[in-house]
């Protein structure tokens, strides 16, 4: 893989990019590669963490069951 380094960075945007990572639960280093990713790659890589968020808020009391989640799961799939 390749590696790129960025120089002359604003210190606000730096800021700006740690605290991102930090809500996101991600290294900065991860933050930058996902920023890259949804800028030059938008709409091909789901982002994993939100949509088990997503699915986790299902499946507390009164969400959707396992059963219903894996039935969404296989007519999404039949529908492609």
């Amino acid at each position: 893989m390749a590696q790129l380094t960025v120089r002359n960075v604003d210190d606000a945007i730096a800021a700006a990019l740690k605290e991102r990572a930090m809500k996101s639960g991600r290294s900065a280093e991860a933050e930058h590669r996902k920023i890259l990713e949804e800028a030059l790659r938008p709409g091909q890589n789901p982002d994993f963490f939100s949509e088990a968020r997503t699915r986790r808020v299902k499946l507390q009391p009164g969400g959707s069951s396992t059963t219903e989640l894996l039935r969404e799961d296989r007519n999404r799939d039949q529908a492609r």
